[in-house]
């Protein structure tokens, strides 16, 4: 792939940085679509967020992603921001607009459906309700998506009870807030089952939950990608249920910040899959 002067910009800023696998999934969308572009990582302090996000127009860039931790910081600091960013409280996309104006949007909700949606066709929003472990940026992005999609009834439980409380407060919509003590029983008559948490990541505690209430038509999505297959799914899987990982999501977000970006709307494929996998 060639670079000229005239290069099409854009990268993912967070504190730190060097994990992130987007460059390499962007990187592979340019040399696909032979774009004359470049996507880098940008480490940034949260104290030079805004100084950084300011200096996107006047270096080139078309726009940037942002992760951990500057998702909710960046909400202030946009000059527009979209509804779905608003309602979820965090920006993960940016787009630099002509007049050098900072507009932030949030694509993790519409890659959570999209990826649950290919990946689980079979999969209903109105079949039953939806489980969603943590009260999280992801659990917001999810329950936003799910109330959107129209699940009767979306339970949420948190080790904290209090989050899980101000998440309700803050999306509205068939919101039920479980003790996260009885996350097992909360699974009976559910069609769908969500790990947004961080327990079963590698090196981070086991997620400790009996699937034995779920139906055998439910679905379960860990957002967890490392490792890509986890307890959880291992064991929803021994029980026949359909499991769907967490990469897909991660894949299908990053869809609306390249076609802004870069004039081209990508696809998510296989190949891709397997190329960001090699450095997970």
């Amino acid at each position: 792939m060639n670079i000229s002067g005239h290069a099409k910009l854009a990268g993912v800023m967070g504190w730190p940085i060097s994990h992130s696998l987007s460059p390499r999934l962007h990187s592979y969308w340019l040399h696909q679509y032979d774009i004359n572009g470049a996507y880098v990582p940008l480490p940034v302090a949260p104290d030079n967020l805004e100084h950084a996000l300011r200096a996107l127009s006047s270096l080139g860039f078309r726009g940037v992603n942002l992760t951990v931790p500057h998702k909710e910081s960046a909400l202030l600091i946009m000059d527009t921001v979209s509804d779905i960013a608003r309602r979820i409280g965090a920006v993960n996309t940016v787009f630099v607009t002509d007049d050098g104006k900072l507009s932030g949007t949030n694509t993790d909700a519409s890659g959570f459906i999209e990826n649950l949606r290919l990946n689980a066709p079979k999969w209903q929003a109105k079949s039953g309700a939806a489980v969603v472990l943590g009260a999280g940026g992801a659990a917001r992005a999810v329950v936003a998506a799910l109330i959107d999609a129209e699940v009767p009834e979306i339970r949420v439980l948190n080790r904290t009870m209090e989050k899980a409380e101000q998440l309700a407060e803050t999306l509205k919509g068939p919101i039920k807030i479980v003790d996260w003590a009885n996350r097992d029983t909360a699974l009976e008559d559910a069609a769908l089952l969500v790990n947004t948490t961080i327990l079963g990541m590698i090196n981070q505690p086991q997620l400790e939950v009996s699937l034995d209430a779920l139906p055998k038509t439910a679905v379960v999505n860990d957002l967890v990608y490392a490792p890509l297959e986890t307890d959880l799914l291992a064991n929803a899987r021994h029980l026949g249920l359909h499991t769907v990982d967490g990469l897909g999501m991660l894949l299908h977000q990053a869809v609306p910040g390249f076609e802004g970006w870069f004039g081209v709307r990508p696809k998510v494929t296989t190949e891709l899959r397997d190329v960001v996998l090699a450095s997970v």
